[in-house]
């Protein structure tokens, strides 16, 4: 389940929230009641295994790189 961050637009408080991609957003914030909205942040990619570089995604040929 993905983590959510959402902050509030009247305190300005921040919190995270897991939840199903089918959970409707979070609109009233825990503190003040204020209106929230989520806030849209970096993905962490990760890449593992062989194919992600030149030399690994062909066998028996090498780069001209």
């Amino acid at each position: 389940m993905p983590l959510y961050e959402y902050q509030c637009a009247e305190c300005g408080v921040r919190f995270e929230r897991v939840q199903k991609f089918t959970d409707k957003p979070i609109t009233v914030c825990p503190e003040c009641e204020g209106e929230v909205h989520r806030l849209i942040g970096p993905v962490g990619i990760v890449f593992k295994g062989k194919g992600f570089y030149v030399n690994d995604s062909k066998s028996g040929r090498k780069s001209s790189d």
